[in-house]
Protein backbone atom coordinates (compact mmCIF):
# COMPACT_ATOMS: atom_id res chain seq x y z
CA UNK A 1 0.00 0.00 0.00
CA UNK A 2 1.40 3.15 -0.94
CA UNK A 3 1.26 5.88 2.00
CA UNK A 4 1.56 9.56 1.10
CA UNK A 5 2.05 12.13 3.26
CA UNK A 6 0.41 15.73 2.54
CA UNK A 7 1.55 18.65 4.81
CA UNK A 8 -1.60 21.14 5.89
CA UNK A 9 -2.03 23.87 8.40
CA UNK A 10 -4.36 21.93 10.71
CA UNK A 11 -1.19 19.12 10.92
CA UNK A 12 -0.24 16.36 8.66
CA UNK A 13 -2.75 13.73 6.38
CA UNK A 14 -2.40 10.74 4.42
CA UNK A 15 -3.32 9.34 1.18
CA UNK A 16 -3.51 5.26 1.83
CA UNK A 17 -3.66 4.27 -1.92
CA UNK A 18 -3.88 0.37 -2.85
CA UNK A 19 -6.25 -2.24 -5.00
CA UNK A 20 -8.67 -3.65 -1.76
CA UNK A 21 -8.34 -0.46 0.04
CA UNK A 22 -12.15 0.17 0.66
CA UNK A 23 -12.19 -3.19 2.73
CA UNK A 24 -9.92 -1.42 5.11
CA UNK A 25 -11.77 2.08 5.41
CA UNK A 26 -13.30 1.68 8.79
CA UNK A 27 -10.27 0.28 9.94
CA UNK A 28 -7.59 2.79 8.72
CA UNK A 29 -10.84 5.05 9.89
CA UNK A 30 -10.91 4.44 13.67
CA UNK A 31 -7.07 4.83 13.44
CA UNK A 32 -7.94 8.92 13.66
CA UNK A 33 -8.80 8.40 16.98
CA UNK A 34 -11.98 7.81 19.26
CA UNK A 35 -15.28 9.69 18.34
CA UNK A 36 -18.68 9.58 18.85
CA UNK A 37 -20.07 8.12 15.42
CA UNK A 38 -19.41 7.90 11.74
CA UNK A 39 -21.68 9.36 9.18
CA UNK A 40 -21.37 8.62 5.54
CA UNK A 41 -22.22 10.92 2.41
CA UNK A 42 -22.33 9.47 -0.84
CA UNK A 43 -24.86 9.36 -3.79
CA UNK A 44 -27.35 7.14 -4.82
CA UNK A 45 -25.54 5.30 -7.82
CA UNK A 46 -21.93 5.34 -5.25
CA UNK A 47 -23.90 3.71 -2.59
CA UNK A 48 -25.66 1.65 -5.49
CA UNK A 49 -22.75 -0.45 -6.19
CA UNK A 50 -20.45 -0.28 -3.00
CA UNK A 51 -23.05 0.69 -0.30
CA UNK A 52 -22.80 -3.09 0.85
CA UNK A 53 -18.70 -2.98 0.77
CA UNK A 54 -18.61 -0.06 2.95
CA UNK A 55 -21.24 -1.03 5.73
CA UNK A 56 -19.17 -3.97 5.96
CA UNK A 57 -16.09 -1.94 6.11
CA UNK A 58 -17.30 0.47 8.85
CA UNK A 59 -19.21 -2.01 10.52
CA UNK A 60 -18.32 -2.07 14.62
CA UNK A 61 -16.46 1.78 13.76
CA UNK A 62 -19.30 3.17 15.59
CA UNK A 63 -20.84 3.40 12.24
CA UNK A 64 -24.47 5.78 12.93
CA UNK A 65 -25.78 5.40 8.70
CA UNK A 66 -25.28 7.36 5.45
CA UNK A 67 -27.25 10.54 4.18
CA UNK A 68 -27.28 10.22 0.23
CA UNK A 69 -27.31 13.36 -2.23
CA UNK A 70 -27.70 14.26 -5.77
CA UNK A 71 -23.89 14.11 -7.54
CA UNK A 72 -24.65 15.87 -10.52
CA UNK A 73 -22.99 19.25 -10.75
CA UNK A 74 -26.18 20.84 -10.60
CA UNK A 75 -27.05 19.99 -7.33
CA UNK A 76 -23.12 21.22 -6.12
CA UNK A 77 -24.89 24.24 -4.43
CA UNK A 78 -25.36 25.44 -1.04
CA UNK A 79 -28.83 24.61 -1.21
CA UNK A 80 -27.59 21.04 -0.96
CA UNK A 81 -24.86 21.89 1.84
CA UNK A 82 -28.28 22.80 3.93
CA UNK A 83 -29.75 20.02 3.73
CA UNK A 84 -26.77 18.07 4.39
CA UNK A 85 -26.69 19.48 7.41
CA UNK A 86 -30.01 19.90 9.00
CA UNK A 87 -29.88 16.05 8.39
CA UNK A 88 -27.11 15.57 10.29
CA UNK A 89 -28.68 17.61 12.86
CA UNK A 90 -31.56 14.97 13.21
CA UNK A 91 -29.43 12.12 13.22
CA UNK A 92 -27.38 13.63 16.20
CA UNK A 93 -23.75 14.63 14.64
CA UNK A 94 -21.59 16.40 17.02
CA UNK A 95 -18.10 17.86 17.60
CA UNK A 96 -16.54 14.47 18.28
CA UNK A 97 -18.25 12.86 14.46
CA UNK A 98 -16.53 11.86 11.67
CA UNK A 99 -17.94 12.42 7.81
CA UNK A 100 -17.09 10.13 5.32
CA UNK A 101 -17.13 11.09 1.84
CA UNK A 102 -17.72 8.43 -0.07
CA UNK A 103 -18.41 9.10 -4.12
CA UNK A 104 -16.57 11.28 -6.91
CA UNK A 105 -15.60 15.07 -6.84
CA UNK A 106 -19.63 16.50 -6.41
CA UNK A 107 -19.50 14.26 -3.50
CA UNK A 108 -15.87 15.34 -1.54
CA UNK A 109 -16.46 19.11 -2.62
CA UNK A 110 -19.43 19.40 -0.84
CA UNK A 111 -19.26 17.05 2.03
CA UNK A 112 -15.90 18.24 2.59
CA UNK A 113 -17.43 22.23 2.78
CA UNK A 114 -20.15 20.50 4.95
CA UNK A 115 -17.26 19.04 7.59
CA UNK A 116 -15.60 22.67 7.13
CA UNK A 117 -18.79 24.52 8.44
CA UNK A 118 -20.97 21.91 10.41
CA UNK A 119 -20.67 22.85 14.06
CA UNK A 120 -17.39 24.84 12.87
CA UNK A 121 -15.89 21.98 11.65
CA UNK A 122 -15.45 18.04 12.40
CA UNK A 123 -13.23 15.56 11.07
CA UNK A 124 -13.52 14.34 7.34
CA UNK A 125 -12.43 11.22 5.53
CA UNK A 126 -12.36 10.87 1.50
CA UNK A 127 -13.17 8.22 0.01
CA UNK A 128 -13.09 8.95 -3.52
CA UNK A 129 -14.43 6.72 -6.11
CA UNK A 130 -13.91 8.08 -9.51
CA UNK A 131 -10.62 8.39 -11.41
CA UNK A 132 -10.40 12.45 -10.80
CA UNK A 133 -11.46 12.71 -7.17
CA UNK A 134 -8.74 9.95 -6.86
CA UNK A 135 -6.14 11.85 -8.57
CA UNK A 136 -7.42 15.79 -7.97
CA UNK A 137 -10.26 16.48 -5.86
CA UNK A 138 -9.71 14.25 -2.58
CA UNK A 139 -6.42 15.80 -2.10
CA UNK A 140 -5.36 19.34 -0.93
CA UNK A 141 -8.19 20.80 1.19
CA UNK A 142 -10.01 22.37 -1.20
CA UNK A 143 -13.91 22.21 -0.47
CA UNK A 144 -16.80 24.41 -2.21
CA UNK A 145 -20.35 24.97 -3.89
CA UNK A 146 -21.40 26.79 -7.18
CA UNK A 147 -23.22 29.72 -7.75
CA UNK A 148 -24.88 30.99 -10.81
CA UNK A 149 -22.26 33.17 -11.68
CA UNK A 150 -19.17 30.88 -11.78
CA UNK A 151 -17.83 27.25 -9.98
CA UNK A 152 -16.30 26.78 -6.88
CA UNK A 153 -17.39 30.76 -5.47
CA UNK A 154 -18.35 29.92 -1.89
CA UNK A 155 -16.06 27.31 -0.20
CA UNK A 156 -13.11 26.93 2.11
CA UNK A 157 -9.83 25.34 2.35
CA UNK A 158 -9.98 22.27 4.97
CA UNK A 159 -7.86 19.29 4.63
CA UNK A 160 -9.15 15.85 5.66
CA UNK A 161 -8.13 13.28 8.37
CA UNK A 162 -7.59 11.03 6.03
CA UNK A 163 -7.90 10.06 2.06
CA UNK A 164 -8.58 6.32 1.16
CA UNK A 165 -8.19 5.54 -2.38
CA UNK A 166 -8.78 2.03 -3.93
CA UNK A 167 -8.11 1.78 -7.45
CA UNK A 168 -10.55 -0.95 -7.70
CA UNK A 169 -13.48 0.35 -7.33
CA UNK A 170 -13.11 2.48 -10.44
CA UNK A 171 -14.20 -0.76 -12.58
CA UNK A 172 -17.90 0.51 -11.98
CA UNK A 173 -16.86 3.72 -13.36
CA UNK A 174 -18.77 4.49 -16.51
CA UNK A 175 -16.26 5.05 -19.39
CA UNK A 176 -16.93 8.65 -20.09
CA UNK A 177 -17.01 9.39 -16.10
CA UNK A 178 -13.20 7.22 -16.22
CA UNK A 179 -12.10 9.18 -19.40
CA UNK A 180 -13.01 12.52 -17.77
CA UNK A 181 -10.70 11.90 -14.84
CA UNK A 182 -7.90 10.87 -17.71
CA UNK A 183 -7.95 14.71 -18.67
CA UNK A 184 -6.52 15.84 -15.24
CA UNK A 185 -4.39 13.09 -15.21
CA UNK A 186 -2.87 14.25 -18.61
CA UNK A 187 -2.83 17.82 -17.25
CA UNK A 188 -0.53 16.80 -14.35
CA UNK A 189 2.23 15.49 -16.91
CA UNK A 190 1.62 18.64 -19.01
CA UNK A 191 2.75 21.00 -15.86
CA UNK A 192 4.72 18.99 -13.80
CA UNK A 193 6.62 15.94 -15.29
CA UNK A 194 7.30 15.08 -18.48
CA UNK A 195 8.18 11.24 -17.93
CA UNK A 196 4.11 10.64 -16.73
CA UNK A 197 3.08 12.66 -19.89
CA UNK A 198 5.17 10.60 -21.87
CA UNK A 199 4.15 7.49 -19.99
CA UNK A 200 0.54 8.37 -21.11
CA UNK A 201 1.30 8.94 -24.79
CA UNK A 202 2.66 5.25 -24.59
CA UNK A 203 0.05 3.76 -22.58
CA UNK A 204 -3.00 5.65 -23.76
CA UNK A 205 -4.41 2.47 -25.33
CA UNK A 206 -3.62 0.18 -21.46
CA UNK A 207 -5.24 2.93 -18.98
CA UNK A 208 -8.38 2.34 -21.96
CA UNK A 209 -8.30 -1.08 -20.55
CA UNK A 210 -7.91 0.07 -17.08
CA UNK A 211 -5.06 -2.39 -16.93
CA UNK A 212 -3.75 -2.51 -13.04
CA UNK A 213 -0.90 -2.20 -13.48
CA UNK A 214 -0.68 1.44 -15.65
CA UNK A 215 -3.56 2.51 -14.37
CA UNK A 216 -1.74 2.43 -10.56
CA UNK A 217 1.32 4.13 -12.06
CA UNK A 218 -0.75 6.49 -13.33
CA UNK A 219 -2.95 7.49 -10.22
CA UNK A 220 -0.10 7.41 -7.71
CA UNK A 221 2.61 9.49 -10.04
CA UNK A 222 -0.68 11.73 -10.23
CA UNK A 223 -1.17 11.95 -6.48
CA UNK A 224 2.54 12.00 -5.57
CA UNK A 225 2.69 15.35 -7.81
CA UNK A 226 -0.49 16.66 -6.40
CA UNK A 227 0.89 16.20 -2.53
CA UNK A 228 4.15 17.95 -3.36
CA UNK A 229 2.52 20.99 -4.75
CA UNK A 230 -0.47 21.46 -2.08
CA UNK A 231 1.93 21.31 0.88
CA UNK A 232 4.40 23.72 -0.15
CA UNK A 233 1.70 26.11 -1.69
CA UNK A 234 -1.85 25.12 0.81
CA UNK A 235 -3.85 28.00 0.13
CA UNK A 236 -2.88 28.39 -3.82
CA UNK A 237 -0.43 31.78 -2.61
CA UNK A 238 1.95 30.74 -5.15
CA UNK A 239 3.04 27.42 -6.63
CA UNK A 240 -0.56 25.83 -5.93
CA UNK A 241 -1.80 27.70 -9.17
CA UNK A 242 -0.37 25.32 -11.49
CA UNK A 243 -2.85 23.11 -10.80
CA UNK A 244 -5.39 25.42 -12.84
CA UNK A 245 -4.08 24.90 -15.63
CA UNK A 246 -7.25 24.53 -18.01
CA UNK A 247 -9.71 25.62 -15.50
CA UNK A 248 -10.05 29.47 -16.56
CA UNK A 249 -11.76 28.75 -19.43
CA UNK A 250 -12.92 24.98 -18.10
CA UNK A 251 -14.95 26.64 -15.55
CA UNK A 252 -16.48 29.02 -17.62
CA UNK A 253 -17.95 26.70 -19.96
CA UNK A 254 -19.20 24.53 -17.33
CA UNK A 255 -20.70 28.11 -15.56
CA UNK A 256 -22.10 28.66 -19.00
CA UNK A 257 -23.45 25.85 -20.23
CA UNK A 258 -25.47 25.21 -16.35
CA UNK A 259 -23.02 22.49 -15.44
CA UNK A 260 -25.00 19.96 -17.58
CA UNK A 261 -23.43 19.45 -20.62
CA UNK A 262 -19.84 18.98 -20.27
CA UNK A 263 -17.90 16.74 -17.16
CA UNK A 264 -15.55 18.43 -15.12
CA UNK A 265 -12.55 16.93 -16.91
CA UNK A 266 -14.32 17.31 -20.66
CA UNK A 267 -14.11 21.39 -19.85
CA UNK A 268 -10.58 21.00 -18.26
CA UNK A 269 -9.39 19.36 -21.39
CA UNK A 270 -11.12 22.23 -23.92
CA UNK A 271 -9.38 24.71 -21.53
CA UNK A 272 -5.84 23.16 -21.82
CA UNK A 273 -6.09 22.73 -25.92
CA UNK A 274 -6.97 26.38 -25.73
CA UNK A 275 -4.10 27.18 -22.98
CA UNK A 276 -1.30 25.61 -25.25
CA UNK A 277 -3.24 27.65 -28.25
CA UNK A 278 -2.51 30.67 -26.44
CA UNK A 279 0.97 29.88 -25.77
CA UNK A 280 2.02 29.54 -29.09
CA UNK A 281 0.47 32.65 -29.79
CA UNK A 282 1.87 34.45 -26.56
CA UNK A 283 5.24 33.49 -27.72
CA UNK A 284 6.00 31.36 -25.08
CA UNK A 285 5.04 27.57 -26.13
CA UNK A 286 6.53 25.94 -29.70
CA UNK A 287 3.89 24.71 -31.93
CA UNK A 288 5.97 21.21 -31.75
CA UNK A 289 4.99 21.00 -27.78
CA UNK A 290 2.05 22.24 -28.27
CA UNK A 291 0.65 19.66 -31.07
CA UNK A 292 2.36 17.12 -28.79
CA UNK A 293 0.18 17.81 -25.59
CA UNK A 294 -3.05 18.99 -27.76
CA UNK A 295 -2.95 15.02 -29.48
CA UNK A 296 -2.55 13.43 -26.06
CA UNK A 297 -5.21 15.44 -25.11
CA UNK A 298 -7.51 14.36 -28.17
CA UNK A 299 -6.01 10.94 -27.54
CA UNK A 300 -8.39 10.06 -24.74
CA UNK A 301 -11.82 10.94 -26.24
CA UNK A 302 -14.39 12.81 -28.09
CA UNK A 303 -15.42 16.13 -26.17
CA UNK A 304 -18.85 17.82 -26.18
CA UNK A 305 -19.25 20.67 -28.73
CA UNK A 306 -18.94 23.98 -27.76
CA UNK A 307 -21.56 25.07 -30.03
CA UNK A 308 -24.05 27.47 -28.62
CA UNK A 309 -21.43 28.68 -26.06
CA UNK A 310 -21.38 32.39 -26.64
CA UNK A 311 -18.00 33.51 -26.16
CA UNK A 312 -19.11 37.40 -24.64
CA UNK A 313 -20.91 35.00 -21.81
CA UNK A 314 -17.24 33.16 -21.35
CA UNK A 315 -15.85 36.66 -20.88
CA UNK A 316 -17.78 38.15 -18.26
CA UNK A 317 -17.64 34.25 -16.29
CA UNK A 318 -14.00 34.59 -16.93
CA UNK A 319 -13.49 38.06 -15.72
CA UNK A 320 -15.57 36.84 -12.33
CA UNK A 321 -13.16 33.80 -11.66
CA UNK A 322 -11.55 33.54 -8.64
CA UNK A 323 -8.04 33.72 -10.07
CA UNK A 324 -8.63 36.76 -11.16
CA UNK A 325 -7.06 40.63 -9.74
CA UNK A 326 -9.55 43.68 -10.45
CA UNK A 327 -10.79 41.59 -13.54
CA UNK A 328 -7.42 40.87 -14.88
CA UNK A 329 -7.23 37.49 -15.61
CA UNK A 330 -4.01 35.70 -15.39
CA UNK A 331 -3.73 32.25 -17.51
CA UNK A 332 -1.62 29.22 -16.31
CA UNK A 333 0.67 28.17 -19.00
CA UNK A 334 3.15 25.67 -20.12
CA UNK A 335 6.49 26.96 -21.79
CA UNK A 336 7.11 23.16 -22.29
CA UNK A 337 5.61 19.57 -21.60
CA UNK A 338 6.27 19.12 -17.70
CA UNK A 339 7.08 22.93 -16.75
CA UNK A 340 3.66 25.68 -15.38
CA UNK A 341 4.10 29.34 -15.50
CA UNK A 342 1.37 31.09 -13.93
CA UNK A 343 0.28 34.61 -13.87
CA UNK A 344 0.14 35.36 -17.76
CA UNK A 345 -2.36 37.93 -18.59
CA UNK A 346 -3.18 37.67 -22.60
CA UNK A 347 -5.23 40.06 -24.31
CA UNK A 348 -8.88 39.45 -25.33
CA UNK A 349 -8.59 38.75 -28.34
CA UNK A 350 -6.40 36.40 -28.62
CA UNK A 351 -8.68 34.28 -26.29
CA UNK A 352 -11.35 34.96 -28.53
CA UNK A 353 -9.37 33.69 -31.63
CA UNK A 354 -8.23 30.45 -29.62
CA UNK A 355 -11.79 29.56 -28.57
CA UNK A 356 -13.12 30.25 -32.31
CA UNK A 357 -10.36 27.36 -33.95
CA UNK A 358 -10.78 25.15 -30.55
CA UNK A 359 -13.37 22.87 -32.78
CA UNK A 360 -10.86 23.04 -35.83
CA UNK A 361 -8.07 21.89 -34.10
CA UNK A 362 -9.36 19.05 -31.79
CA UNK A 363 -10.89 17.59 -35.09
CA UNK A 364 -7.12 17.44 -36.61
CA UNK A 365 -5.81 15.87 -33.44
CA UNK A 366 -8.46 13.57 -32.98
CA UNK A 367 -8.15 12.43 -36.74
CA UNK A 368 -4.35 12.15 -36.34
CA UNK A 369 -4.40 9.80 -32.97
CA UNK A 370 -7.38 7.37 -34.96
Amino acid sequence: MARIRIQSSAGAYEVHCARGALARAGALTKQLGESSGIFLLSSPRVWKHWGKKLRASFRGALYRGVILFDDRESAKRLATVERLARELVRAGADRHSILVAAGGGVVGDVAGFVAATYLRGVRLVHVPTTLLAQVDSSIGGKTGVNLPEGKNLVGAFYPPALVITDPEVLRTLPHREYRSGLYEVVKYGAIADRQLFEFLERRMSALFRRDPQALSRAIERSIRIKARVVSQDEHEGGLRQILNFGHTLGHALEAATDYRRFLHGEAIAWGMIAAALLGVGMGRMSEAEANQMIRVIASVGPLPPLRSVRVAGLRSIIAADKKSREGRVRWVMTPKIGKARTGVEVPWALVERAIAELPEIFAKAGSAVR
